[in-house]
């Protein structure tokens, strides 16, 4: 501003390069520079206005700086004074340094180069005109000086110094537009020429390249852009929003998260149920973390790892939270997947990065959920490229688990589905020493589960008694499966607008986890809905007239899921073992559908595709895996787990042929009892698909008006531990009532 005042001043006065040499040849303040300058006009009859200006200026400028030394001084010795006990001026102690913004800073730059750019150009003093003016009353009189040629666009006029002082020209710079620097350059030749003026006197005319504030912004924005594009990554990129530190400098941050005593989990051991052995093993690590010195007065260290395995959904993670709410410690929990990202070495830096974190909030438990996805074989991870640095990741894990001492309490808690899959170095003793096996619950702890489960359920039955039930009709499922059948019961019984939920509601919801969802907008033909009754009814009289095959409980022929058109609900004992007749009845039962459909209508159809790979599944197994065939012998090929590959066979194509005629061989047998079976009993599977084309879902009891009670001594898993004896009620005291008599829907 201060330069924009001078220039001002020049336009008005005759001391305006004094005022010039003044501004720039001054080293002194900002303040002295105004009061001289302003000073040298004081000639002018403009004392006391100029004074003023002066003083005003002065006087703000000196402002602004003292309060600029103020905030800064001030705000260090507020930062200091809490930080000494309110000493202010305490040199000691340091105060943090603000972090500097990029962005800011880009943004200033460029902000204080376009205002600086436009204060200081020439430009915005020049006066525009023709090319006839500047013949006709400059150049004719001889006062241009030089002519500068602007991007081949412009040309700017610089007038001598005398020829503001002959009053007829205040401007000292003009400037005009030109067609082209060829076309400009033969105006000018042939102008003064016709003037008369001499080669040697002709007026310089300089080219020079200028690049305006819109121009800049136009070439600069695109550097501007990527230069903030990466900064944003760099700030918000892979590890931005986790403990560890943002942006690609903390990416080889642990992202694991920290539970300690503000950050509390609410689930509890109280909470876990169906797994009580776990649960009893996890818990001593709890108590050692807890009370250490009861185990070492005895000379025990705590165990510095247990692998949590089982199938999906039996509670390996619920049972790592129980033990975060539990422990009292700091829990760390990361994914396996969060080790591995697409930058080599970011994985074995979150090792460290964790176990060193662990070891400044010892004693401290750490769990890795999925380690499978880090702990596989080496060599046998089935990724061609990214095994290097999943390989790392693992060593590292390796060294850092033998690398702590024990007295350290840092305790490492992993879970996976595929412990056959991990490295063997991984499952040591002295790395993982307790191997903790979770498998699906039995009856009794599906009984607990579900007790767990029902407390949020509003229901008028009575829990325990409810409990028994659930257990009871749902052999197999997991802690995650009994979950689910209460929230879908609890969403059928809102679905009808009920205000409790009933029997029936979690009989549905059975039906819907074990076999999906009706499908009552699948309209089937009369001849497609026949076929149907006929496949189910001919595997309800199999199962029915067989010794070894699971109790019945109902038969449908709604259709449900993606492809089933119908099926029969049993229930099976919690089993271990399997006798090769318990096989073959089971082989039987399934083919009972097949069967059924060639005798009836003397042709087959597409519905036993999945019967048909249960059975083949079933005898390749007692073939080539349980050793129960004669021909091949006491000889187990295990098959490949899902997802490996096996590139070569454990046996010749000798025996590989052998083994699928003695497969094939099996099945037909079954296949061949099958349909003795059924063609003596033809009458029972024509009474059973009527039933069933009548009322679309049948139960036991049916069954038993049908064709009598079974013909052997028949105790099923409800008998026993629900069921008192002789009791004539049903399984659902309301189990006559289909899914197509509920109210209407929501």
């Amino acid at each position: 501003m201060l330069s924009r005042l001078a220039l001002a001043g020049t336009r008005r006065t005759h001391s305006s390069r004094h005022c010039s040499l003044l501004l720039s040849q001054s080293n002194s303040s900002i303040g002295s520079t105004s009061r001289r300058c302003y000073s040298s006009m004081n000639h002018h009859h403009h004392h006391n206005t100029k004074k003023h200006e002066s003083f005003s200026i002065s006087k703000a400028l000196q402002r602004f700086f003292d309060k600029t030394s103020s905030s800064s001084n001030g705000g260090g010795g507020g930062s200091t004074s809490k930080q000494g006990g309110g000493s202010g001026g305490n040199h000691h102690h340091h105060p943090q340094q603000p972090q500097m913004n990029v962005a800011v800073v880009m943004v200033s730059a460029a902000t204080t180069y376009a205002l600086w750019n436009w204060i200081v150009s020439p430009e915005q003093g020049a006066r525009e005109i023709t090319w006839q003016t500047f013949r006709s009353s400059l150049l004719e009189k001889g006062v241009v000086d030089s002519v500068n040629v602007i991007n081949h666009t412009q040309a700017r006029v610089h007038l001598r110094p005398e020829a503001v002082t002959l009053g007829v020209h205040p401007q000292q710079i003009y400037s005009f537009n030109i067609g082209s620097v060829e076309s400009f350059e033969r105006h000018m030749e042939e102008a003064q020429k016709e003037l008369g003026i001499p080669g040697s006197e002709h007026i310089p005319v300089a080219y020079r390249s200028e690049v305006g504030i819109v121009n800049m912004l136009f070439h600069f924005t695109p550097t501007l852009l990527i230069i903030g594009a990466l900064y944003y990554m760099a700030k918000r990129g892979p590890g931005g929003g986790t403990s560890g530190g943002g942006g690609v400098f903390g990416i080889g941050k642990s992202r694991a998260k920290l539970f300690n005593q503000e950050q509390k989990v609410k689930i509890k051991f109280k909470d876990v149920a169906g797994a009580d052995e776990a649960k009893e093993e996890i818990m001593e690590f709890v108590k050692f973390l807890k009370n250490p010195g009861a185990y070492e007065r005895l000379g025990a260290t705590i165990p510095k790892g247990a692998i949590l395995s089982g199938p999906p959904g039996t509670g390996k993670t619920l049972l790592a939270k129980a033990t975060a709410g539990e422990a009292g410690v700091p829990f760390l929990s990361v994914s396996g997947s969060e080790f591995v990202e697409m930058f080599v070495g970011v994985g074995p830096s979150r090792v460290r990065d964790m176990f060193a974190t662990a070891k400044k909030n010892a004693p401290c438990i750490i769990f890795v959920d999925e380690i499978d996805a880090i702990g596989k074989a080496r060599g046998k991870g089935g990724q061609l490229g990214g095994n290097d640095e999943r390989e790392s990741t693992l060593n590292q894990l390796l060294v850092e688990m033998d690398g702590f001492d024990s007295n350290e309490h840092v305790v490492v808690l992993a879970g996976t589905n595929r412990p056959d899959v991990l490295d063997p170095a991984l499952l040591r003793p002295g790395r993982f020493d307790r191997h903790i096996a979770i498998d699906r619950p039995d009856i009794e702890g599906r009984v607990a589960i579900f007790k767990v489960h029902l407390k949020p359920i509003k229901t008028t039955e009575d829990v325990d008694q409810l409990a028994r039930k659930l257990a009871a009709l749902t052999p197999g499922f997991s802690g995650a499966d009994a979950r689910n059948v209460c929230n879908e019961a609890a969403l059928i019984a809102a679905r009808h607008h009920k205000d409790q939920v009933t029997q029936v509601d979690f009989e549905q919801a059975i039906e819907r986890v074990i076999a999906g969802l009706e499908k009552k907008s699948r309209v089937l033909s009369p001849e497609e809905k026949k076929t149907v009754a006929y496949h189910e009814a001919g595997h309800a009289v199999c199962g029915w007239y067989l010794q070894h095959a699971d109790p019945l409980l109902k038969v449908s022929i709604i259709p449900r899921g993606v492809a089933a058109l119908g099926y029969a609900q049993y229930l099976p004992k919690d089993q271990y073992l399997f006798s090769e007749k318990q096989l073959l009845d089971r082989m039987c039962m399934t083919l009972g559908g097949r069967v059924s459909e060639q005798i009836f209508f003397d042709t087959i159809t597409t519905g036993a595709h999945d019967d048909l790979q249960k059975v083949t599944k079933m005898a390749y197994a007692q073939v080539s895996t349980y050793g129960m065939n004669p021909t091949i012998g006491p000889l187990s090929f295990t098959d490949p787990q899902g997802g490996d590959q096996q590139f070569q066979k454990p046996f010749s194509e000798q025996t590989g042929a052998l083994i699928d005629s003695e497969a094939r061989t099996l099945i037909n047998n079954a296949y061949t009892r099958t349909f003795e079976l059924l063609t003596k009993h033809k009458a029972d599977v024509e009474k059973v698909a009527r039933l069933l084309l009548d009322k679309e879902v049948i139960t036991r009891e049916d069954m038993e008006q049908l064709l009598g009670e079974r013909p052997f001594v028949e105790t099923t898993v409800y008998d026993e531990y629900v069921r008192p004896k002789k009791s004539p009620t049903t399984l659902f005291p309301d189990s006559s009532t289909s899914s197509s008599e509920q109210p209407n829907t929501l």
